[in-house]
């Protein structure tokens, strides 16, 4: 029986029933909204603070105390000799405990070196004795000199031959022969594969808008339009599709596909409009030492792209719990895995959420267990172990960690607020529990999804920056150069090393074994 009744009406002791059953009914009834009210009061400060730290606080996750004077932003205690340009690398000791000093990493050796020679005056090389001084060594400075970007105008001569012998006898007068043209990327322009690799990383690596590369030109001298670069970064971007459909074919290959998506903002797309939300979504697989990362651009975030995507692919895929994925672990073959990072977000979330309290409660019990899972996964890494030994190791180290944490989760789902931050947290993780825990089952998996997670920042950052694609036709492009790029960068090319070997073969390129050899999976040579 509830008296929510009681709310609107002036309590007085006249209206107050006699019986004490009654009564009880009513103070045990007002004792349990009170306690719910309580709870929600609660759980809506917990968005409040989690919402302010998400617009005000810091965006890592990391949980270790960082000295409040590393990140001075002018700190003299640099120890940055202007003598040798060199820093020392000991350590120093400070009331207790020793810090180490920042050090400075050589120049690198491939760059040209200018000498300039600060020598002494004639008359100071003679020593008051009156000897003339010998040269027993010298010191050395390097200094970094940075030269505008230079652009140089590439001048293609073909010279044409005729017959003297023919002129006045034929009809159609003299023999006359020329060099074909050559294989150009874009026909009738000006541009080159260097200048088109330029742009693209510019754009697609450095997050730098078309509109900015116009003010750039033209400070060179150069009066080349951003509508002129868009056209040709589509152009290109058609040219290199049968790239990305062998690109597909490779990313299916492997044992396992890591997959991600965000959103993105399109302008003229068909039948939607141009506030609404698209999607750009990341697939990175391949074999192991080869990775390939595949980008797609589709107006929506529907379950069945993934669904189209891996149809017939056979193996593991790992993605967070996003609905949408939830018809992959439905496919014949394929084997879902779940992302520790995303159950470890919420917990920390609940610290978040916090504020300023100094306490040690449960989510920091589970982020402490966390730990020692990843602490397994750095030992693996920096001992440089194969997926074999891997394997042993987490049975051995990483499984009873996590037994002992499944113990610890369903006792507390018994007693925790399940609408409250943590509750949340809990049923998370225990709802996606054995995907959490399949990497224990083969070595070459990751306990998260953080290889596609990062994979995919470089487009968060870019979307920043050019904020949205003007249409479909731009959106399909950048997918196209997002994943050359990560690719070729994820198997140890420099983006635009790749790109111009890319662009100035790529008008070369007939045949299917013509493509694969331009694929950015191949390793440099």
């Amino acid at each position: 029986m509830r008296f929510g009744y009681l709310k609107t009406m002036k309590l007085d002791v006249q209206n107050l029933p006699d019986n004490p059953v009654q009564l009880k009914e009513i103070i045990v009834s007002l004792f349990n909204e009170s306690v719910e009210s309580l709870r929600k009061i609660d759980h809506l400060e917990e968005m409040i603070r989690l919402l302010k730290n998400e617009i005000f606080g810091r965006k890592s996750e990391k949980r270790s105390v960082v000295d409040s004077r590393q990140f001075l932003l002018f700190d003299e205690d640099q120890d940055d000799n202007p003598e040798t340009g060199d820093q020392s690398t000991d350590r120093q000791q400070v009331a207790g405990h020793s810090r180490k000093k920042p050090v400075r990493k050589p120049l690198p050796a491939e760059l040209d070196r200018v000498d300039i020679v600060h020598d002494l005056d004639e008359a100071e090389k003679t020593c008051p004795c009156g000897c003339r001084l010998s040269r027993i060594g010298e010191e050395v400075c390097e200094k970094l000199r940075y030269t505008p970007a230079t652009l140089v105008v590439e001048r293609h001569i073909r010279p044409k031959y005729a017959c003297k012998q023919c002129e006045g006898v034929q009809d159609d007068g003299p023999t006359v022969k020329i060099a074909p043209v050559p294989a150009q990327l874009i026909p009738k322009s000006f541009a080159t594969g260097s200048l088109i690799a330029h742009i693209v990383c510019s754009k697609f690596e450095d997050a730098l808008p078309l509109y900015r590369q116009e003010k750039i030109f033209a400070r060179l001298g150069i009066d080349l339009s951003r509508q002129t670069m868009c056209g040709w970064l589509i152009n290109v971007a058609d040219q290199a599709r049968p790239l990305l459909e062998l690109m597909g074919q490779e990313n299916r290959s492997g044992p396992f596909v890591n997959v991600d998506e965000t959103t993105v903002q399109v302008m003229k797309e068909p039948d939607k409009a141009d506030t609404g939300k698209s999607c750009m979504w990341l697939f990175r697989g391949g074999q192991p030492g080869r990775p390939v990362l595949v980008f797609e651009y589709h107006p929506s975030r529907s379950g069945r792209i993934p669904l189209e995507y891996l149809k017939g692919y056979q193996g593991y895929v790992q993605c967070d719990a996003y609905s949408g994925y939830d018809a992959l672990g439905r496919q014949e073959g394929v084997v879902p895995v779940g992302c520790r990072a995303h159950a470890r977000r919420k917990f920390d979330e609940v610290i978040q959420a916090r504020g300023g309290a100094k306490r040690r409660g449960s989510a920091e019990e589970a982020l402490e267990d966390i730990g020692r899972l990843y602490a397994v996964e750095k030992k693996a890494r920096e001992a440089g172990l194969g997926p074999d030994v891997i394997y042993d190791l987490r049975q051995r180290e990483a499984k009873p960690v996590l037994d002992e944490f499944k113990v610890w989760l369903d006792a507390k789902v018994l007693v925790t607020p399940p609408k409250g931050l943590l509750g949340k947290a809990v049923l998370y993780t225990l709802n996606n529990w054995q995907r959490l825990i399949r990497y224990l089952e083969d070595g070459r998996l990751r306990p998260d999804n953080n290889l596609a997670e990062n994979a995919i920042r470089p487009f968060v950052v870019g979307r920043k920056n050019w904020l949205f694609a003007g249409n479909p036709d731009g959106a399909h492009a950048a997918a196209v150069y997002y994943s050359l790029i990560e690719t070729a960068k994820a198997n140890g090319w420099k983006a635009h090393d790749y790109l111009t070997h890319l662009f100035e073969n790529l008008p070369l390129a007939k045949t299917e074994e013509d493509y694969r050899k331009l694929l950015p999976n191949r390793r440099p040579q």
